[in-house]
C-alpha cells in the first residue's frame, strides 16, 4: 500500500520565491473576503470542481462524475476556461468542434457527453452569463464548473475541493516550493472535501487518519475517492480489442499529464513489463515526437502495446506521422470515480438535493434528457466513507465555527 503524500517532492531552495508568492495569493484572498473584489452569486444551481494544487487531482473525472449523475435529471453545463486552448473568448462546443479550438480536457467531455453542454470562457462569471441567455443554452438547469477553485469571482453554490491522497495538502508548500496554489487554510471554502486516489485497500483506520489530518470544519463533508480502470480501448481502427483478462504483454505507457506516477504504479502488477514515456501537463504532440513514440516502440521486446490516458488520447488521436504499427498497438485507459466505504446515496443525494432546490424561477426539475453518453460511460459505482453529518444543501462555508473531529 503506498502512503499519503508520496509523491510529494519539495524545493527547499526556493522558500524566498515561495514566501512572495504566498503573500501576493493572501493579498488577493482577504480583497475577496472582505468585500474589496466581488464575488458574484447566479440564479442557477454551479458547482464548482478544483483543487488548490497544480494538477493531478483527479478534476475532470470527477466533473464527469457528476454529469453522469445529473444528465438524465436535469440540463447539465460544463464550464471550463479552456486550458492551453487556441481560442479565446467565449465558445460552445458543438458537433464539428476540434480539441485546439476549446482544449483537452473540455473535447474528453463533449465526446463523452454529447447532450451536456460544454463551453470554455476564461471570464466564468460572463460565461455563466452566456450559457443562461444564449437561445442554444438557456436551457441549463445546473452549471459545472471545472477547475474553478481559486476562480473567486464566482461564488458556487457548492464548492468542491478534491485533494490528491498522494500530494495531501497538509504535507505540500505553496509554489515554487511545492505544488499549493494557496495557502493549505484555501480548504475552509470548500463545503464538500474528497480525498482522491486512494488505494484500494485503504482500512477504516486509514480513513479516520486521514480525518483527522486534515481538520475540516463540521460544515464541510469529507469524502473518500479511488480510480478504476475500465476495459483498454483500442485508439485508432487499426486496433484490435484485447483479451478481457490474463497478463498484459509489454506495455509503452505513453502520457502527458500532471502526476504520472500512479498510473505507473496501477499497472505494475498488470503487464510484463512497463515503460513510461512521459510529456509535460497537456503536452501538444508533435511530429518529432511522433518519431519518438516510433522508435521507442520499435526497440521494445515484442509482443508490445501502448496505453495512454483519455486525456492524451484527444492530443494523439490526429498526430501524424505514427507509423502503422504503433496506431496498430496503441489503446486508450479509461477510469472512472468510485466512492469508497458505500457512500454512494448519501453523495448521490447530497448534490441531486442542492441543484433541485436552487432551480429557477419558474424552472421545473425533470428529465432534461434520457439519452445516455456513449462508450463506456454509466452512473459509476459508488461507495461510503466517513461518518461525518450532513449539513444544509446551500451551506454557507464562512465562518469560525469550531473543529471537532476525533477518532
Amino acid at each position: 500500500m503506498s502512503v499519503e503524500g508520496d509523491f510529494i517532492k519539495l524545493n527547499k531552495w526556493l522558500a524566498p520565491l515561495s514566501w512572495i508568492y504566498g503573500a501576493a495569493v493572501g493579498i488577493r484572498n482577504a480583497l475577496f473576503d472582505n468585500g474589496v473584489l466581488k464575488s458574484r452569486s447566479f440564479d442557477i444551481p454551479v458547482i464548482s470542481v478544483g483543487n488548490i494544487t497544480v494538477g493531478g487531482a483527479g478534476k475532470t473525472p470527477h466533473a464527469e462524475y457528476l454529469i453522469e449523475l445529473l444528465q438524465d435529471e436535469f440540463k447539465v453545463a460544463v464550464l471550463s476556461r479552456g486550458y492551453k486552448r487556441k481560442t479565446r473568448g467565449y465558445r460552445l462546443a458543438k458537433a464539428d468542434t476540434t480539441m485546439p479550438q476549446i482544449g483537452d480536457e473540455p473535447y474528453q467531455m463533449h465526446k463523452k457527453f454529447p447532450n451536456a453542454h460544454v463551453v470554455v470562457d476564461a471570464n466564468r462569471c460572463h460565461g455563466i452569463d452566456r450559457i443562461t441567455t444564449d437561445e442554444a443554452t438557456k436551457d441549463t438547469q445546473v452549471v459545472v464548473l471545472d477547475d474553478a477553485f481559486q476562480h473567486r469571482y464566482v461564488k458556487p453554490g457548492l464548492n468542491i475541493l478534491l485533494v490528491d491522497y498522494h500530494r495531501l495538502i497538509i504535507y505540500d508548500e505553496l509554489l515554487p516550493v511545492g505544488r499549493l496554489r494557496e495557502p493549505k487554510k484555501g480548504k475552509d471554502r470548500a463545503d464538500i472535501v474528497i480525498v482522491t486516489k486512494c488505494p484500494k485497500d485503504t482500512t477504516p483506520m486509514g480513513f479516520r487518519v486521514l480525518q483527522r489530518a486534515l481538520n475540516l470544519y463540521p460544515y464541510q463533508e469529507l469524502y473518500f475517492t479511488t480510480m478504476t480502470q475500465l476495459p483498454l480501448k483500442p485508439l485508432f481502427p487499426e486496433g484490435k480489442p484485447l483479451e478481457k483478462s490474463g497478463l498484459l504483454p509489454n506495455v509503452l505507457l505513453l502520457s502527458g499529464i500532471a502526476s504520472p506516477e500512479q498510473i505507473v504504479e496501477d499497472m505494475k502488477n498488470k503487464c510484463t513489463s512497463i515503460t513510461p514515456m512521459h510529456f509535460p501537463d497537456h503536452h501538444q504532440y508533435t511530429k518529432s515526437d511522433a518519431e519518438a513514440i516510433n522508435t521507442q516502440y520499435k526497440m521494445m521486446s515484442k509482443p508490445a502495446i501502448i496505453i495512454t490516458t483519455e486525456k492524451d488520447a484527444t492530443r494523439l488521436e490526429n498526430l501524424t506521422n505514427l507509423s502503422p504499427e504503433v496506431r496498430a498497438a496503441m489503446y486508450v485507459q479509461p477510469i472512472h470515480v468510485t466512492f469508497m466505504q458505500d457512500d454512494e446515496d448519501k453523495f448521490n443525494e447530497r448534490i441531486k438535493s442542492y441543484v433541485r432546490k436552487n432551480q429557477r424561477d419558474g424552472q421545473v426539475a425533470a428529465p432534461a434528457n434520457n439519452t445516455k453518453a456513449t462508450g463506456d460511460n454509466r452512473l459509476f459505482n459508488l461507495s461510503e466513507m466517513s461518518g461525518q453529518s450532513s449539513t444544509a444543501d446551500n451551506s454557507d462555508s464562512s465562518g469560525d465555527r469550531p473543529r471537532t473531529i476525533s477518532f
